[in-house]
């Protein structure tokens, strides 16, 4: 009897892990993904085939990686990235130079694996003026469930309530159930405005843009993107699981992402890359005391995301129907988290204040010059302000 119980419970925990990682990975940030393509250019349609997209590739890499390798590798969407995404705004040319923008991400990401000069030299980008980028455009969209209250309060605070309850209960979940909340709120503005859903815009659908080629296409997008998710995604996915006792070969996860991000680019998806926290659960011991079965969890992951992608044109028509602020706030309190985390590296080092300050300030000022993003100037404005104020180091004495 005890044979055969324990067979079934070695599976259970990992396959359990696998669906509470990918639950949580799709639900607290899925609307940062519709926000930030929409931003871009994209039209309702076009956002819901990207979310599809980006579904099926993470999907997929986390069943590959995980077969391949027999390690809970999990992959995800750039979350960052979509919040970089929806900072950044229309460019000229709109939805096909974002397109083209994504296509590029994935090339420069194939590249990185083939080339470990190139990984070398992002890493030497400065901790603290990476973060401070990100954390800039990232508090943009934080600021969405304070101005939600103020424009539509009665909406809006049952999210936030929901939100700082979960928070002090049940941390993990805190933006699953925001979200929630937020659909039950959609759901009875639907009820009272007497709003209808055709079935037919529920149904899952792709569609493919021609990508196009622009230098502010490139720069606006294509480099902060590559480097975002680089330093804030694929670097801290492999610490992670370094801490949790799991070497990941670099070079093949780079090639298995940047893969599935070229692939997704021309129907939308803008970036997959090595998760963080849900690959912290997907290979933490809430998968099982027994290490060697763990990478079942994320081929669980791989396989629940892939469903939940297949709904992405019901999320979408979700979210166009949701009253005014909700979907900010949502939003906004799905990256409070990982603001929190930027902030704290970017602040880390004292002598590296005031570089991490201007990047910060010039990324969340949101500006735009030549068409050009405010991520690419707050990456140039940290970097020339630390060149500038860092003291260098006195040669060494004979």
């Amino acid at each position: 009897m005890s044979s055969t119980v324990e067979p079934r419970e070695g599976i259970l925990r990992p396959v359990s892990a696998g669906v509470v990682s990918a639950l949580v990975a799709f639900t607290s940030s899925f609307i940062v993904v519709l926000t930030g393509l929409t931003a871009v250019g994209a039209s309702a349609d076009q956002a819901s085939s990207g979310l599809l997209a980006v579904s099926v590739t993470m999907g997929l890499g986390c069943i590959l990686l995980a077969t391949w390798t027999r390690q809970p590798i999990t992959v995800a969407w750039s979350t960052p990235g979509a919040a970089l995404l929806a900072a950044t705004g229309t460019l000229e040319g709109g939805w096909p130079v974002a397109v083209g923008a994504f296509l590029v991400t994935g090339i420069l990401i194939i590249v990185t694996g083939l080339i470990p000069q190139l990984g070398a030299v992002v890493a030497r980008i400065p901790v603290s003026v990476a973060q401070a980028m990100l954390a800039g455009v990232l508090f943009q969209l934080c600021l969405g469930p304070i101005t939600g209250m103020a424009e539509n309060p009665l909406a809006v605070a049952p999210v936030v309530v929901a939100w700082l309850l979960a928070l002090r209960f049940l941390p993990r979940w805190a933006a699953p159930i925001a979200f929630l909340v937020a659909a039950i709120v959609i759901g009875v503005h639907i009820v009272a405005s007497g709003a209808t859903i055709d079935a037919a815009d529920l149904a899952p659908r792709i569609q493919f843009t021609a990508p196009e080629l622009s230098v502010t296409g490139m720069i606006g997008i294509a480099l902060p993107l590559y480097l975002v998710t680089m330093a804030s995604q694929n670097v801290p996915g492999v610490a992670v699981m370094k801490g949790l006792g799991y070497e990941v070969p670099w070079r093949r996860s780079l090639l298995v992402t940047g893969i599935g991000t070229v692939a997704g680019a021309p129907a939308g998806g803008h970036a997959i890359n090595l998760a963080a926290i849900s690959a912290a659960l997907a290979a933490g011991p809430e998968a099982g005391e027994d290490r060697s079965r763990r990478w079942i969890a994320s081929v669980t992951n791989g396989v629940v995301v892939i469903v939940l992608g297949v709904a992405s044109a019901a999320f979408g028509a979700l979210v166009l129907l949701a009253p005014a602020g909700v979907i900010a706030a949502v939003a906004g309190l799905a990256l409070i988290g990982t603001l929190a985390s930027s902030l704290k590296a970017a602040l880390a080092e004292t002598g590296e204040l005031v570089p991490a300050v201007v990047a910060f300030a010039t990324a969340a000022s949101g500006i735009a010059i030549g068409g050009i993003s405010a991520a690419f100037w707050a990456l140039v404005a940290g970097l020339v302000v630390r060149f500038v104020v860092r003291p260098r180091r006195a040669p060494a004495q004979s």
